[in-house]
C-alpha cells in the first residue's frame, strides 16, 4: 500500500524477496501535466504494472464494501509506504500480522506527514527509517526495526530516496522473519510531530538566521520549491550556501546575490524562474541583474 516514488522501493523489494503479492493499493490516478488534463498513475501504480500486479485505487477505505474486498484478500501482511489514505480500524484489523509501515523518522520523533522535512528544518543531525506496527493512532504503534541516516546537507529529494531505499532493505529483513524483530511499544519521550508543509513555508523570510534558510532551501527541494520575489519574478532558489556579510534582512550585498539575514548572510547558487530551466546563479544575473542595494 503506497504512492509516491518513497514507496517504490519497497514494493521492488518484497517482489524479489519472493513474496506472494496479492494486491498493490494506491491512490487514484490524479491530473498532471502542464495543464493539468492528463490523469496519470501514480508512481507505485506505474511500478505495479509493470510487474504484472493488481492495482487496486479505492478513493476511501472507508466504505464497507471496500473493507470487504480488503479482508477476502486473506492476507498475512500489510505493508504500507506513503500511501496517503487513512487506514480504519477494520482495514488494520485484517491481516493476520496486521500492517507494518515504513516511516521516514527515527520514532517517536518526527511523528506525522512531513518527517523528512521537518528534519532538515530543524537542523537534525541524523534522521532514519522505523518500521513499526499500525495502529489506530497517528504513528504511534510498536516498532520492530529502525535503520539510521545521516542527514548531513541533503536536500529533502536525496534524502527521501537514501531514505527509500534504507526502508525498503530494512522491511524485507523483518517481513523475512517477523519473529526475529518483537514489537517494542515508542519512548514516552522524545515526541515530536512532522506537520504537513504549507506552500506559505517555502517563501523565503530574510529576516531568520541565514542558517534556518539554508536549511529551509534544502527541505524544500524538490517540492514546494522555496522563493523570494523581485518585481514581478518569483525566483525559485533550489540551491544555497553560507555566506559572509552583513547588512538589513534581505539586503543584496554585492552583485553575486549575496543576501543578508536576520543574522550572517546566504547565497542562491542554483535557482529557476517560473516557466524557465533550472540554471546557476551568475547565469540568472547575465539575464536579470539584480544590483547590491536591493532589498528582497
Amino acid at each position: 500500500m503506497g504512492t509516491p516514488d518513497f514507496a517504490v522501493p519497497t514494493l521492488d523489494a518484497l517482489a524479489a524477496a519472493g513474496h506472494d503479492i496479492a494486491a498493490v493499493y494506491t491512490q487514484p490516478p490524479r491530473p498532471a501535466g502542464r495543464r493539468g488534463r492528463v490523469l496519470t498513475p501514480s508512481p507505485v501504480q506505474a511500478r505495479a504494472e509493470a510487474l504484472g500486479l493488481e492495482v487496486r485505487s479505492p478513493v476511501s477505505l472507508r466504505d464497507p464494501a471496500a473493507q470487504a474486498a480488503f479482508a477476502a484478500l486473506d492476507l498475512d501482511a500489510a505493508v504500507v509506504a506513503a500511501y496517503g489514505l487513512i487506514l480504519p480500524v477494520p482495514i488494520l484489523a485484517a491481516p493476520r500480522h496486521g500492517c507494518l509501515n515504513v516511516h521516514a523518522s527515527l520514532l517517536p520523533r518526527w511523528r506525522g506527514a512531513a518527517p523528512i522535512q521537518r528534519a532538515i528544518l530543524a537542523g537534525d543531525v541524523e534522521t532514519g527509517v522505523t518500521i513499526m506496527d499500525m495502529e489506530k493512532g497517528l504513528d504511534t504503534g510498536p516498532m520492530r526495526a529502525t535503520v539510521r541516516v545521516p542527514v548531513a546537507d541533503k536536500d529533502a529529494g536525496l534524502l527521501t530516496a537514501e531514505l527509500a531505499a534504507a526502508g525498503a532493505a530494512l522491511m524485507a529483513q523483518v517481513l523475512g522473519d517477523l519473529t526475529a524483530f518483537p514489537s517494542t511499544p515508542q519512548p514516552e519521550d522524545g515526541v515530536t510531530y512532522a506537520a504537513k508543509i504549507d506552500k506559505a513555508e517555502a517563501q523565503l523570510d530574510f529576516t531568520q538566521p541565514a542558517e534556518a534558510l539554508e536549511r529551509s532551501v534544502r527541505a524544500f527541494n524538490p517540492a514546494p520549491g522555496a522563493w523570494f520575489a523581485f518585481g514581478e519574478d518569483r525566483i525559485r532558489v533550489l540551491a544555497a550556501e553560507l555566506a559572509d556579510g552583513r547588512g538589513l534582512p534581505g539586503e543584496v550585498l554585492d552583485g553575486g546575490l549575496i543576501i543578508a539575514c536576520g543574522e550572517g548572510a546566504i547565497r542562491p547558487t542554483q535557482v529557476q524562474r517560473a516557466g524557465r530551466g533550472p540554471v546557476a546563479t551568475a547565469e540568472l544575473l547575465r539575464g536579470l541583474p539584480i544590483p547590491a542595494g536591493t532589498r528582497l
